[in-house]
């Protein structure tokens, strides 16, 4: 008798996880699948799909398990996924991260919200809803999100055995981080222990979500000959807040003394100067802010601030909207500088 819960037509139980790149999706999708094979003997495959490898880019890892007597033939990434992982929730602003999904499925989020709204932001009509504080797990144990994020989708998928997984993270980080073991077998309890579920129950003439794989503008036909970039300025409209990572800096007007050592490691111009005059009347530059939308949350700004001007902070959902200083571009409106 099959441990599967739910099947599609080939026989696969299929999982999705969206993330970006630093979060290790990647290797939770590996790890998770060897515990699906070495510790229940089903028959299971894993791969993943990215861009350029390099943090904040959006990464997509797909795991497959069917019975020992079915042969794994499919190797197309996963369009209609049972489970969703989400590892960073701000993803939907750029990604249709709940694509796919089936009226009775079951989507996992990293973070520390209501149901409900993340349920909106989502565009979730129906199904279960699962939440962990995957990130806050993470810096108290000094781990990272992945492992957190494991351990709440042990719980989702209760057919797996946690003690599989267990035996999967030793023998993954005790050769090279043998320190870590124990750490993040805490972080992968905590992960099944803390996560949080709210189900809505779907109509009877519930349709599945329908899938969509955004097509790229300009592809080996269309491109211009050397690979231009036609759209002009087409950098000061992208949004960097789906490739954060959780932390973002955050700045104290009072202990700035404008001396501009953020803006030489920023590297995306994040930061919003203005002229004016010091005490003496002699013209200088000063910090406004930050304009959040470039800012990628790497840090560098705050390892750099002499005066602890700029600290680390937590990003919580409207922290970047309601603080955030706009660049002024005034040539892209046809003015001048």
């Amino acid at each position: 008798m099959s441990i599967l819960p739910k099947k599609n037509q080939l026989g696969f139980f299929e999982i999705r996880l969206e993330s970006i790149g630093g979060l290790g999706a990647n290797l939770a999708g590996k790890m998770l699948a060897e515990a699906g094979v070495l510790g229940l003997g089903l028959n299971g495959s894993n791969f993943s799909t990215y861009g350029s490898e390099k943090k904040g880019s959006p990464v997509k890892s797909y795991i497959r398990f069917c019975d020992p007597d079915t042969e794994i033939r499919a190797h197309s990434p996963i369009e209609e996924p049972h489970v969703i992982g989400v590892f960073h929730e701000a993803l939907y602003k750029m990604v249709d991260v709940v694509s796919g999904l089936a009226p009775d499925g079951i989507v996992l989020v990293n973070s520390v919200r209501d149901f409900d709204d993340i349920r909106r932001d989502l565009q979730l009509d129906y199904g279960t809803l699962a939440v962990v504080d995957a990130l806050g797990i993470a810096v108290e144990e000094k781990t990272k999100v992945n492992t957190a994020m494991l351990g709440a989708l042990f719980r989702v998928c209760d057919f797996l055995d946690p003690e599989a997984m267990k035996e999967v993270i030793r023998k993954t980080f005790e050769k090279k981080y043998p320190h870590l073991v124990e750490a993040n077998i805490r972080t992968f309890e905590r992960g099944y222990h803390e996560v949080r579920f709210q189900t809505y129950e779907a109509p009877a003439n519930a349709e599945r979500k329908s899938f969509s794989r955004p097509e790229p503008l300009l592809g080996y036909e269309t491109q211009e000959i050397g690979g231009i970039i036609t759209a002009n300025a087409n950098s000061i409209f992208k949004d960097l807040s789906g490739s954060r990572q959780g932390f973002l800096p955050k700045w104290e007007m009072e202990k700035c003394i404008h001396c501009a050592a953020c803006d030489t490691v920023c590297p995306d111009f994040c930061f919003v100067w203005e002229e004016g005059e010091d005490k003496k009347g002699r013209k200088q530059m000063f910090l406004k802010g930050i304009d959040y939308q470039y800012c990628k949350g790497c840090l560098k700004c705050v390892e750099a601030c002499p005066t602890a001007a700029l600290t680390e902070c937590r990003e919580e959902i409207g922290f970047a909207e309601k603080h955030t200083v706009k660049q002024k571009f005034p040539m892209v409106l046809g003015g001048n500088y």
